[in-house]
C-alpha cells in the first residue's frame, strides 16, 4: 500500500504502467521504454494530503518503437487502469538505456569490421576491449543520419582481464551506430600516435611494486543508543527537520517536503541536469559533451552502497527500484545512505568568569554515488542542527586520457608517457523549488558597497548593504559579482521575524563556475543554461529540465532560455531557483590513474529564518563542555 502521494513507484507500478500502455497503444517487445516515472500530484494536493486519504497514482512514461523511432509521451494512471494521454513528439529522440549501451557493445564488437580494424591495431583478444557508446548534439551528427537514433563510441582496452580499460585507449578508432537496428553505420579509422609504456593500473594486484600503507588503526563510529532519526516509510525526521524521501531514473535522490520545526523550506529539491564538455577540439574529443542526467539519467547510473566503504557508522539504507528498457523492474539495493556525524564545533565561547561553553555539530547526511561510465558522482544533502543545508558533490574516477606525438597538446595535462587528460568541466544544475515559510517567495539581490570618504565616515570604513527584489524572469538571469559580493536571498514577504524582516534562506554559491565558450558553440546553444550560475522562474510543473527534456541529439536548449522569453512576474509568488555549480578541471598528474575526489558544493543558510541562533537548544556533551 502508497502511504504518501510522493512516494516513488513500487515495481508492481512499474510492471502496470507498461502494462497498461502494452494493451491499450499497442506497444509490443520493438519498443524500449526510455523511462517511466511517478507523475507527481499537484502541490496543493500534496499539502493537504492527511494519512488515509485516498491516494491517486498516475505515471509519466516515454517509450519508442525501434521500428519507426519516434517517441512517445504518456500518462497513465495507475488508479484507474487508463490512458490518460498519448503523444507524439517526432523530430525528438528519448535519452539513452543502459539496455542499449550493453547492446551496442554486444553487437559491435563481433562485427567483421570492427573485428579487422582491431586487428590492425594488433588487438585480438576481444574479450579484453570495451566499447563505449556515447550520445550526439544534433549538428554533430555525420550528414545524412540526423533523423536516425546514432551513438558514437570510443574503444578501450584492457592490459589483463580484470584491468583497467580507461588506462588503454584505442585512438582513432571511432564507431557510429544506429541504436534502434544496431547497424554499424561508420568506421572513423585514422593512424594512432605509437604505444607508450603506461601505468594506468588501480587495482593494487596490478600496481606494480605497490607497497600499501600498514599504520593505519580502526577508526570504528559507534551511537550504541541507537540512531537520533526515525524513518517512515519515506518520510525521514531529525531534530527539527523532515524530508521526505523520492528516487527516479533521471535525477536519481529527490528530497521533497523540506521543513524545519514545522515551517516549510522547499518543496522539492534534486539535480535536473548535468553538463560535462570537454574542452579539446581534437578528433577524438571533440563530439565528448556528456549530459549525464538528460541523456542517461543519475537514477539508472545509481550504485549499491556498502557499509565500512561509501559510509561508516550506524547506517540506515534505502532501496531503489527503477526499470530496464523492457519496462520491467529491478532493485538498486542501498541506493540511499542514511546517517549521522559529528562535525566539530557548533558553537563556542570562553568567558574569564563563565567558563567556557561548548556545542559539538551534528548532521544529518543523505547520500547517494552514480558510475557514469569512467567517473563518479558521490551527492550528499547535509541537514545541520542550525537550520542549515549544504549540498556537496565529489567527483572522482578515472579520466578520459589520449596518448600524443611530439609536442603535448595545450588542451591538456600531461598524466602519464606520451599521455595528456584533456581539459573538461562539469556543469551541475541544482532544482530548488522554494517555499519558505510558505509557496509566495520573492527573491532578493544584495550587494556590498563602500561608502566613499565623507565627514560621517572621515576613514573610508563604511560598507552599505544595497538590497532589491528580482520581479521577472530576466531580472532572474544572475551571475557572480566578486566585486560586490553578491548574494541571493530567498524571502517570505508576508512573513516576518520578531525584528520586522521577511523570513528567508540565503543561497550561497562557492562552486559557481564560468562557461568559457563561444556563444555559437554547441555546448553553449544545447545547454545556455550553463552561462549562469543562478536562475529564477515561475513555477510551472512542465518546466523540469532546464536544457530541454530531450537532451539526446538535440538542437538547441528548449527549456530556461525557452521558458525565460515570457518574462513572467517572479515576486510573491511559486518560484524556482536553478543554481549551477560545478568543477572546471585542469587535470594534475595526482589525478591519474584514479583521481582522489573533487569537491564542490553550495548551501542554503537561514537568513532570518529565525529571531536568532535556532541552536542554544542543543545541549552540551554530557559531563563536558560547559
Amino acid at each position: 500500500m502508497t502511504a504518501h502521494p510522493l512516494d516513488p513507484l513500487s515495481a508492481d507500478e512499474f510492471r502496470a504502467a507498461a502494462g497498461i500502455l502494452r494493451r491499450d497503444r499497442g506497444v509490443d517487445e520493438r519498443w524500449r521504454f526510455a523511462s517511466i516515472e511517478l507523475r507527481e500530484p499537484a502541490k496543493d494536493v500534496v499539502r493537504a494530503f492527511a494519512p488515509g486519504d485516498p491516494i491517486r497514482r498516475e505515471a509519466r512514461v516515454t517509450c519508442w518503437s525501434r521500428d519507426e523511432g519516434t517517441p512517445h509521451k504518456a500518462v497513465v494512471s495507475l488508479t484507474d487502469d487508463a490512458v490518460l494521454s498519448w503523444e507524439a513528439v517526432p523530430g525528438e529522440q528519448a535519452n539513452m538505456t543502459l539496455d542499449e549501451w550493453h547492446e551496442a557493445h554486444e553487437a559491435l564488437i563481433v562485427h567483421p569490421a570492427v573485428v579487422e580494424a582491431l586487428a590492425r591495431r594488433g588487438i585480438t583478444d576481444l574479450d579484453l576491449v570495451l566499447i563505449d557508446t556515447w550520445a550526439y548534439g544534433h549538428s554533430l551528427i555525420p550528414e545524412g543520419l540526423q533523423d536516425r537514433r546514432v551513438g558514437w563510441t570510443d574503444v578501450w582496452r584492457r592490459s589483463v582481464p580484470g584491468g583497467n580499460p580507461y588506462a588503454n585507449p584505442v585512438d582513432g578508432l571511432h564507431f557510429v551506430v544506429d541504436l534502434n537496428s544496431m547497424e554499424l553505420l561508420q568506421v572513423e579509422d585514422t593512424p594512432p600516435p605509437a604505444p607508450s609504456a603506461v601505468m594506468g593500473e588501480y587495482v593494487p594486484a596490478l600496481v606494480p611494486g605497490l607497497r600499501q600503507r600498514t599504520d593505519l588503526r580502526p577508526v570504528e563510529i559507534t551511537q550504541p543508543e541507537g540512531v537520533s532519526f526515525t524513518l517512515e516509510g519515506s518520510e525521514l525526521r531529525w531534530q527539527n527537520w523532515a524530508i521526505r524521501l523520492g528516487f527516479n531514473h533521471r535525477e536519481g535522490l529527490v528530497l521533497h517536503r523540506v521543513s524545519y520545526d514545522g515551517r516549510p523550506i522547499a518543496h522539492r529539491m534534486s539535480f535536473a541536469e548535468m553538463v560535462v564538455p570537454y574542452r579539446d577540439p581534437s578528433p577524438d574529443h571533440h563530439r565528448r559533451t556528456a549530459f549525464d542526467i538528460g541523456e542517461w539519467g543519475l537514477g539508472f547510473m545509481t550504485t549499491s552502497l556498502e557499509l565500512g566503504c561509501d559510509c561508516l557508522g550506524e547506517i540506515t539504507y534505502v532501496d531503489a527500484v527503477l526499470h530496464d528498457s523492457r519496462g520491467e523492474p529491478y532493485e538498486v539495493r542501498n541506493a540511499i545512505c542514511l546517517h549521522e556525524e559529528d562535525d566539530g564545533v557548533l558553537w563556542k565561547h570562553v568567558d574569564e568568569h563563565a567558563g567556557a561553553e561548548v556545542r559539538r555539530s551534528r548532521r544529518m547526511v543523505v547520500s547517494f554515488h552514480a558510475t557514469v561510465a569512467n567517473y563518479e558522482y558521490l551527492v550528499y544533502w547535509r541537514f545541520y542542527q542550525d537550520g542549515s543545508i549544504q549540498c556537496e558533490v565529489r567527483a572522482t574516477g578515472i579520466m578520459v586520457t589520449s596518448r600524443f606525438a611530439g609536442a603535448p597538446p595545450p588542451y591538456g595535462t600531461v598524466v602519464d608517457e606520451r599521455t595528456y587528460a584533456p581539459h573538461h568541466q562539469h556543469f551541475i544544475v541544482a532544482r530548488l523549488d522554494m517555499e519558505v515559510d510558505g509557496p509566495e517567495n520573492t527573491v532578493l539581490v544584495s550587494e556590498s558597497e563602500a561608502v566613499p570618504i565623507s565627514p560621517a565616515n572621515p576613514h573610508g570604513l563604511g560598507l552599505v548593504q544595497r538590497t532589491r527584489p528580482l520581479l521577472t524572469e530576466s531580472e532572474g538571469r544572475q551571475d557572480l559579482d566578486w566585486a560586490g559580493q553578491r548574494t541571493w536571498k530567498v524571502v517570505n514577504r508576508g512573513r516576518l521575524n520578531r525584528l520586522g524582516s521577511p523570513t528567508g534562506y540565503q543561497l550561497l554559491t562557492p562552486g559557481a563556475i564560468p562557461a568559457l565558450a563561444d556563444p555559437s558553440s554547441p555546448i553553449l546553444r544545447r545547454a545556455e543554461v550553463i552561462d549562469h550560475p543562478l536562475w529564477v522562474t515561475r513555477f510551472d510543473e512542465d518546466e523540469r529540465w532546464p536544457a530541454g527534456e530531450f537532451c539526446n541529439q538535440s538542437r538547441g536548449d528548449a527549456g530556461l532560455p525557452d521558458w525565460t522569453r515570457a518574462d513572467r512576474p517572479i515576486a510573491d509568488t511559486d518560484i524556482v531557483l536553478w543554481h549551477v555549480f560545478g568543477i572546471h578541471h585542469v587535470p594534475r598528474p595526482e589525478d591519474w590513474p584514479v583521481m582522489p575526489v573533487d569537491t564542490v558544493s553550495f548551501s542554503l543558510a537561514p537568513s532570518g529564518f529565525f529571531d536568532r541562533n535556532p541552536a542554544l537548544d542543543v545541549p552540551p556533551t554530557p559531563g563536558r563542555c560547559h
